[in-house]
Protein backbone atom coordinates (compact mmCIF):
# COMPACT_ATOMS: atom_id res chain seq x y z
CA UNK A 1 0.00 0.00 0.00
CA UNK A 2 1.49 3.41 -0.95
CA UNK A 3 2.24 5.97 1.70
CA UNK A 4 -0.37 8.68 1.91
CA UNK A 5 0.21 12.14 3.24
CA UNK A 6 -2.46 14.25 4.82
CA UNK A 7 -1.80 17.37 2.78
CA UNK A 8 -4.05 19.62 4.85
CA UNK A 9 -1.77 19.17 7.89
CA UNK A 10 1.29 20.16 5.88
CA UNK A 11 -0.25 23.08 4.01
CA UNK A 12 -0.07 26.69 5.06
CA UNK A 13 -2.90 29.12 4.43
CA UNK A 14 -2.66 32.88 4.18
CA UNK A 15 -4.98 35.80 3.88
CA UNK A 16 -3.47 38.81 2.14
CA UNK A 17 -4.21 42.37 1.08
CA UNK A 18 -2.64 43.80 -2.05
CA UNK A 19 -2.81 47.37 -3.27
CA UNK A 20 -2.32 49.40 -6.43
CA UNK A 21 -2.14 53.08 -7.37
CA UNK A 22 -3.09 52.72 -11.04
CA UNK A 23 -5.58 53.30 -12.52
CA UNK A 24 -6.73 54.41 -9.05
CA UNK A 25 -5.75 53.64 -5.46
CA UNK A 26 -7.51 50.44 -4.37
CA UNK A 27 -7.02 47.24 -2.41
CA UNK A 28 -7.92 43.60 -2.90
CA UNK A 29 -8.28 40.93 -0.22
CA UNK A 30 -7.76 37.24 -0.95
CA UNK A 31 -6.50 33.98 0.49
CA UNK A 32 -3.94 31.51 -0.82
CA UNK A 33 -1.53 28.80 0.22
CA UNK A 34 1.27 30.56 -1.74
CA UNK A 35 1.10 34.36 -1.53
CA UNK A 36 4.17 34.95 -3.71
CA UNK A 37 2.75 32.82 -6.53
CA UNK A 38 -0.69 34.41 -6.17
CA UNK A 39 0.74 37.95 -6.30
CA UNK A 40 2.62 37.03 -9.46
CA UNK A 41 -0.63 35.76 -11.00
CA UNK A 42 -2.41 39.01 -10.10
CA UNK A 43 0.40 41.05 -11.68
CA UNK A 44 0.29 38.93 -14.84
CA UNK A 45 -3.48 39.52 -15.12
CA UNK A 46 -4.13 35.84 -14.38
CA UNK A 47 -5.66 36.45 -10.96
CA UNK A 48 -9.14 37.58 -10.05
CA UNK A 49 -10.92 39.64 -12.70
CA UNK A 50 -10.91 42.68 -10.38
CA UNK A 51 -7.11 42.71 -10.28
CA UNK A 52 -6.42 42.45 -14.01
CA UNK A 53 -4.52 45.24 -15.71
CA UNK A 54 -2.85 46.70 -12.59
CA UNK A 55 0.48 46.21 -10.88
CA UNK A 56 -0.10 45.07 -7.30
CA UNK A 57 2.03 45.29 -4.17
CA UNK A 58 1.65 43.11 -1.07
CA UNK A 59 0.48 45.31 1.80
CA UNK A 60 -0.50 42.77 4.47
CA UNK A 61 -0.56 39.02 5.10
CA UNK A 62 -1.25 36.66 7.95
CA UNK A 63 -0.88 32.91 8.25
CA UNK A 64 -3.79 30.78 9.43
CA UNK A 65 -4.01 27.13 10.34
CA UNK A 66 -6.74 26.01 7.93
CA UNK A 67 -8.38 26.89 4.64
CA UNK A 68 -11.71 27.57 6.34
CA UNK A 69 -10.03 29.91 8.84
CA UNK A 70 -8.33 31.77 5.99
CA UNK A 71 -11.63 32.11 4.13
CA UNK A 72 -13.41 33.42 7.24
CA UNK A 73 -10.61 35.91 7.88
CA UNK A 74 -10.76 37.03 4.23
CA UNK A 75 -14.45 37.86 4.62
CA UNK A 76 -13.73 39.76 7.83
CA UNK A 77 -10.91 41.78 6.25
CA UNK A 78 -13.02 42.62 3.21
CA UNK A 79 -15.44 44.34 5.60
CA UNK A 80 -12.71 46.07 7.64
CA UNK A 81 -12.83 49.45 5.91
CA UNK A 82 -10.61 51.12 8.49
CA UNK A 83 -7.67 48.74 7.95
CA UNK A 84 -8.04 48.84 4.16
CA UNK A 85 -8.19 52.65 4.24
CA UNK A 86 -4.99 52.79 6.32
CA UNK A 87 -3.25 50.47 3.86
CA UNK A 88 -4.48 52.52 0.87
CA UNK A 89 -3.08 55.68 2.48
CA UNK A 90 0.36 54.03 2.65
CA UNK A 91 0.26 53.65 -1.15
CA UNK A 92 -0.23 57.38 -1.74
Amino acid sequence: MPNTINISKNMRFFVYIIGTKHPKVRTYVGWSNDVKKRLKAHNESKGAKFTRGSKWKLLYQEELSSKSEAMRREIYLKKDRQLRSQLRNKLI
